[in-house]
């Protein structure tokens, strides 16, 4: 915003001047912009001095503002470049490679693997991918180039007359290979949750995790289907029939259903033979 200023010269410093030199004074009023180089004669109050030399206009100027007590304006600077202004940390990180962490053992616990048809969303998504890693605490290696899937297809190009020409496709599937080390499973879930969230048009991802458990992990595994076995008793039933269930001595009665019928292609119900 456009700010102006005034300059005030005391009426008895005007007059003194006056009767050693031959000045004559014009008031004009004047609007500084603070986008314009600036003058210590650049105020709202020009003068024009006939028989003085610049020295003594400088130095009657000087003395004006020094007897009211302001300020002196600093010497003009010359105006900023684009190159001289800095950018935020946040926009100079996306222009630098992104930041890694150091595994303590390298044992991996973590393989995504993203595939895509465009080279361009690849990239820019394994190194989005990359930076989420860092700022979760995961140390991710990669992005590593695996081989491309290259695919071909030849079909005519017409049923008719054009039936003896054929015309060629190709599908190249191009894929990045990024890898966690050293990574906690509850970190891993949150790193791939928010992959999915923010997931990039065009590009796949397939992730295969591993989760370390102790030796005795079998009895473990045992001792939580002891515990699952009432919620999948009720799952399981419907699969096949048992020995000594309900559903095998209904069995006729559910094969002459209409619908079960039906369903078969039967029309006449079928009776049980008596041995």
């Amino acid at each position: 915003m456009a700010t102006s200023t005034s300059l005030r010269i005391p009426w008895r410093a005007i007059a003194n001047s006056a009767s050693k030199h031959s000045t004559s004074f014009v008031r004009t009023p004047c609007t500084a912009s603070p986008f314009l180089p600036s003058r210590r004669h650049a105020s709202s109050d020009s003068f024009d001095i006939n028989s003085s030399s610049q020295a003594e206009r400088q130095q009657f100027v000087d003395s004006s503002i020094g007897a009211e007590g302001s300020k002196s304006e600093p010497p003009p600077q010359d105006p900023l470049t684009p190159s001289d202004i800095r950018l935020p940390r946040a926009v100079q990180a996306a222009y630098l490679r992104p930041l890694r962490r150091t595994p303590t053992y390298g044992v991996p616990t973590c393989d995504l693997q993203l595939r895509s048809y465009s080279i361009r969303n690849l990239e820019f998504f394994a190194d989005f991918a990359l930076r989420a890693a860092y700022y979760l605490g995961l140390p991710a290696h990669g992005p590593v180039p695996l081989p491309r899937i290259v695919e071909r297809w030849t079909v005519p190009r017409g049923s008719f007359i054009h039936k003896k020409s054929q015309e060629n496709f190709e599908r190249r599937t191009v894929r990045r290979l990024i890898q966690i080390r050293d990574g906690e499973a509850q970190a891993q879930e949150l790193w791939l949750a928010f992959l999915r969230k923010h997931a990039y048009y065009g590009v796949g991802m397939k992730a295969n995790v591993w989760e370390f458990s102790g030796i005795e992990v079998g009895k473990d595994m045992d001792a939580q289907m002891e515990k699952m076995r009432g919620e999948l008793e009720t799952t399981l039933g419907d699969f096949a029939f048992k020995r000594n269930g309900e559903t095998g001595k209904k069995a006729m009665e559910v094969i002459n259903r209409e619908n079960s019928r039906a369903a078969t292609g039967g029309n006449a119900p079928m009776i049980k033979r008596v041995p």
